[in-house]
């Protein structure tokens, strides 16, 4: 069983070199693709995303050069409730959420495990750029930084458990750039080697996620008012969807100086208008909080905390709280902290863990 691993293949260059290498190891590999999402107004012979019909058939074409067996899975109703349902919810509660990161606790490393256990495979491998290492010395596996450090995804990954980490393998970690990958598909001769890389949330090809709220759930958006810091009405909003903390382009409003959201107070229905410094915070708590290299925070610990994806990882200290939370001191204050974005800490290059932002402090 411990030779058998089910491939998650989206039908792009990564999943396709994971599938390959993994053969090359020896493992019986099986591809799988997971049918997440299907709107009625989306193009399913769009190249862009994971979910159209042209991202099975690369898929498919793929495998058959491999030589392994290939199947396509429904996972759309677990999807639509703890993927899409979830980031609906979120940002009419005035929260900007991470649906990778919801898709990969919930979708790819809980119900795929569990599909890849009913199929008979011990593994479940992606085409994730990161780095899992058993350490012997605390008897935990630890999930680190890709050695493509300006690829690396450990970010999204927080979520993770032991369990889930010792059935989980992700050969791309190993591999210095994504043009190495791209170089090894081409001499392979797989159909995806060129194929550019999906910039989009998969449920929403076009990037316009309020017109998608907007579309799923129509009584959520109510228009509102905008305040500035002493509560004073400024201006009129759309509805809280359209907006997220740090934002200035796009408010609608002159205030004859720059205007940026401080904050969204989403049982007022209000979104909050100040200046660029008011942006800034010295901290944040965080809830919901996942570790991986540690067991549990007993005491204060210095980390370097990323706010979100692309963020540049600052130095702070995280202070454990009760409830599952955590309060996290920035060094130096950071900009745009934003509730419902993950908070993800990190000792060199190993991720220590990470949770969902609460609120700013």
């Amino acid at each position: 069983m411990k030779k058998k691993v089910v491939v998650g293949m989206s039908g792009g260059v990564d999943s396709s070199v994971t599938a390959y290498l993994l053969k090359k190891q020896g493992f019986e590999v099986i591809g799988v693709t997971m049918k997440l999402w299907q709107d009625d107004d989306y193009n399913i012979f769009s190249d862009e995303g994971c979910c159209g019909l042209s991202a099975v058939e690369d898929a498919r074409m793929v495998a058959n050069k491999l030589n392994i067996p290939y199947y396509v899975l429904n996972f759309k109703e677990a999807f639509k409730e703890k993927v899409v349902d979830y980031f609906i919810e979120e940002y009419t509660m005035g929260k900007t959420p991470n649906p990778c990161i919801a898709c990969n606790k919930y979708i790819k490393f809980e119900e795929l495990i569990r599909r890849a256990h009913n199929l008979g495979a011990y593994y479940v491998a992606t085409g994730h750029y990161a780095k899992i290492v058993f350490d012997n010395k605390n008897n935990r596996y630890q999930l680190r930084k890709s050695k493509a450090i300006d690829k690396d995804q450990t970010y999204v990954l927080y979520n993770l458990t032991q369990e889930q980490l010792k059935h989980v393998l992700m050969p791309l970690g190993e591999f210095s750039s994504k043009d190495e990958v791209r170089k090894l598909a081409d001499e392979l001769g797989l159909v995806v080697a060129n194929k550019p890389d999906s910039q989009e949330i998969c449920f929403i090809p076009d990037n316009d996620y309020s017109s998608f709220i907007e579309k799923h759930a129509p009584n959520s958006i109510i228009p509102g008012d905008f305040v500035d810091l002493e509560g004073n009405v400024i201006g009129k909003h759309k509805g809280i969807v359209h907006y997220t903390i740090g934002q200035r382009k796009g408010l609608g409003i002159s205030l004859g100086k720059p205007a940026y959201v401080v904050k969204i107070i989403p049982e007022k229905n209000v979104v909050v208008i100040g200046d660029n410094e008011k942006v800034y915070s010295k901290g944040l708590i965080a809830r919901d909080v996942n570790f991986i290299s540690i067991d549990r925070l007993e005491q204060p610990l210095e980390v370097e905390s990323k706010i979100r994806y692309t963020a540049k990882a600052a130095k702070s200290r995280i202070i454990p709280l009760e409830g599952n939370m955590v309060k996290v001191e920035f060094q130096e204050p950071q900009r745009a902290v934003t509730p419902g974005q993950a908070v993800v800490f990190y000792d060199g290059d190993v991720l220590v863990g990470g949770g969902t932002i609460y609120k700013p402090i």
